[in-house]
């Protein structure tokens, strides 16, 4: 299934996305609500390289939905939450307890059961 492929780098640049919008906000200092403060936010390289991630994932996923139907693709979007957990762990040392682990991999399973399902366009 070609869908399958392009759904999936959706979901990893999406995740990539996250993870460099955060380590933009690290090299920042953190967001303030004011003009200056958002613009230089703005111009920090790490968001850049974000919202590029966004625009992309974006491009990505209209290719996704022109070959299977939303009600299919939608949940692999799921995916996101474990490769988002991987990925700060691995980029940005964030911590991961058990139960966060038994959630992933339930999510696991249901988009399993949905890949499973087949697609009908």
């Amino acid at each position: 299934m070609k869908a399958i492929p392009l759904i999936v780098l959706g979901v990893l640049l999406n995740a990539a996305a996250q993870i460099c919008l955060k380590k933009g906000l690290q090299a920042a200092g953190g967001m303030q609500l004011a003009a200056g403060p958002l613009f230089r936010l703005m111009l920090e390289p790490w968001v850049i390289a974000g919202l590029a991630c966004y625009a992309v994932s974006v491009i990505v996923w209209l290719g996704a939905l022109s070959m299977v139907q939303v009600n299919y693709a939608y949940p692999f979007l799921a995916l996101g939450f474990i490769a988002n957990a991987l990925m700060a762990r691995a980029f940005l040392g964030e911590a991961m307890t058990p139960m966060r682990w038994v959630a992933l991999i339930v999510i696991v399973i249901g988009v399993g059961l949905q890949a499973l399902s087949g697609r009908e366009n």
